[in-house]
């Protein structure tokens, strides 16, 4: 169960880097992290991936680590307090969180199906005009850590799901937000490396995302019955499931 819920959360991490609310404008936003616009470092506007010169790169880069390493520290701290909070809990209490976790996860995934066909559900607010500021890493870090409190109807559901799957399982709570981070963060951190390339892909991926809360909302219900039935621990049977969990092991 605990090994279980640990791989979810990496998945659960990478598959909120995926969501419609922010594939769409992370080459923005890791330019303007970096104090750049994307008009500033693309060398050709139509077709071809953003060319940018190799110390712009290497900000671009720095930069998305810092902002990685917010959102982490805060995940790894909120995985601390439930760890701290339930993990003395009886069986009988942990039982009852365990049923209310499955319930409410189901809850999230029926709210990303439905949020494709109900437009009040399907609401988001972004900050479309952004101050301009001296960048730095410390900033960065700081947009990372606000990032984590970030919650819109694409992500949240699925963050929602990972804290309330840390909560059935408090033992494994840290490592479980940890698992999260570095599912989330890997993607950025590769986006931030290459990201001539990455921008290319990323706007081939966009017009696919219209499939993406009816996906994850089907697997999130299909989490939560596991979760409600106390049969989380079947997904560590699958052989690419139990590779991951021998890395992590050391075998």
């Amino acid at each position: 169960m605990v090994e279980a819920s640990v791989l979810v959360s990496a998945l659960a991490g990478a598959g909120s880097f995926f969501s419609p609310c922010i594939l769409p404008i992370l080459p923005a936003f890791i330019s303007y992290l970096s104090g750049t616009t994307l008009s500033e470092v693309q060398g050709a506007q139509s077709g071809g991936s953003v060319t940018i010169k190799r110390s712009t790169r290497l900000n671009v880069f720095l930069n998305t680590v810092y902002f990685v390493l917010g959102f982490s520290l805060v995940f790894a701290v909120l995985g601390v307090i439930l760890n701290s909070v339930l993990v003395g809990a009886g069986p009988g209490f942990q039982s009852t969180l365990q049923w209310a976790g499955g319930i409410v996860i189901m809850v999230f995934g029926a709210y990303l199906i439905l949020s494709t066909k109900v437009t009040a559900l399907n609401f988001e607010k972004r900050m479309t005009k952004l101050p301009k500021f001296k960048t730095s890493y410390i900033t960065s870090f700081v947009f990372g850590a606000a990032f984590a409190a970030g919650w819109t109807p694409c992500v949240g559901p699925i963050l929602g799901s990972t804290l309330t799957l840390a909560a059935t399982a408090p033992g494994a709570a840290y490592n479980s937000l940890l698992a999260y981070a570095i599912g989330l963060g890997v993607p950025f951190l590769i986006t931030g490396a290459f990201f001539s390339q990455a921008t290319g892909i990323i706007r081939r991926m966009v017009r696919h995302l219209k499939y993406f809360n009816p996906v994850m909302g089907a697997v999130l219900i299909l989490l939560g019955v596991l979760v409600f039935t106390n049969q989380l621990a079947l997904l560590a049977n699958f052989p690419l499931a139990d590779q991951i969990i021998n890395l992590e092991r050391g075998i």
